[in-house]
């Protein structure tokens, strides 16, 4: 046999097997290293461990996903935009809106005038707490932002708060993104 013809099928044999192994090697890496987001799809903070908010619910209710805020010592920009987002997205879902509900969070410190304004609405429920359970419940984790809470009362995602009224609004479609696809997963609430 031709010695530069076992050279190019050595070379040739060496090609094929490097085209093969190569990207499994180079997905190795990848994985290893976290260079990509391993099929994550939610926009919000995956809250890690999720918070569990039992202590405190009102009596027994229906498992239902919700929406949470909790109403902070002064409602600036950011607080009333995050009330009004929350109010769209459940809007927003449409024939789902039944699945889920607006909850807000207050205590004793909370925003007097805001609180009156959330209880003449209608389609927000409102809890009241005291500040050590509410403290006992986010362990730490800050209590800014919007929550979404799964119907096992496990505070699962947060989203961050905006100061302009066009970034909440655009950030809002998040939240709608992240609840229609626990709504379309969930067969409870």
């Amino acid at each position: 046999m031709n010695p530069v013809k076992k050279s190019t099928n050595k070379s040739t044999i060496f090609i094929f097997v490097l085209a093969f192994i190569l990207p499994v090697i180079l997905a190795k890496v990848a994985l290893d290293n976290d260079w990509f987001n391993q099929a994550a799809t939610n926009k919000g903070e995956l809250m890690q461990p999720a918070l569990d908010m039992t202590s405190l619910q009102g009596g027994l209710k229906e498992p239902k996903w919700k929406l949470l805020y909790v109403l902070p010592e002064q409602c600036t920009e950011a607080c009333e935009n995050a009330l009004y987002s929350v109010t769209q997205v459940h809007s927003a879902l449409g024939k789902e809106s039944d699945r889920a509900e607006v909850v807000v969070l207050a205590h004793a410190q909370s925003d007097s005038e805001q609180l009156a304004l959330i209880k003449e609405q209608p389609h927000y429920r409102l809890l009241n707490t005291n500040l050590d359970t509410l403290n006992q419940v986010f362990d730490g984790a800050s209590t800014q932002g919007v929550f979404i809470v799964d119907t096992l009362n496990n505070i699962i995602l947060r989203y961050p708060l905006y100061i302009n009224t066009e970034d909440a609004i655009l950030h809002s479609r998040d939240i709608l993104s992240d609840m229609r696809k626990v709504l379309k997963l969930s067969r409870i609430g």
